[in-house]
């Protein structure tokens, strides 16, 4: 039976955590945009590590060549956001996260559109 979009990501939000945005902003955690590099060149939260939602899986896993070393400890505080709407892409790759044995991870609701609606910095570049 083929699923929807929006029911994929009904079941993600289902199995993650989402935290609103003054939660997001005093946690102690690794934050990964998770959307395409033009994307977080226009602008992304300060200390953003950049990691597509197309490389999530390879730059998360441990034992691959390609992996990303912030990402190393299963056991830190991770956010993933993307750029808003229905947060599709943040939610799932906060749910592969904890299917790939990450203990605490958590998607920013609203995303980069509500941190930045709550006055909150920007970066570009």
């Amino acid at each position: 039976m083929a699923v929807s979009l929006n029911e994929m990501v009904a079941d993600a939000k289902r199995e993650i955590e989402l935290i609103p945005v003054d939660e997001a902003a005093i946690r102690e955690a690794v934050v990964l945009d998770v959307r395409e590099p033009g994307e977080f060149k226009e602008g992304h939260l300060p200390g953003a590590l950049l990691v597509p939602r197309g490389l999530l899986e390879i730059r998360a896993d441990a034992e691959h060549p390609k992996r990303e070393p912030a990402l190393e400890d299963r056991s830190q505080q991770v956010i993933t956001y993307c750029t808003g709407g229905n947060g599709a892409r943040s939610a799932m790759a906060a749910q592969t996260l904890k299917r790939m044995g990450f203990t605490s991870v958590a998607c920013l609701d609203g995303g980069l559109n509500a941190w930045s609606a709550a006055g909150n910095p920007v970066e570009s570049g």
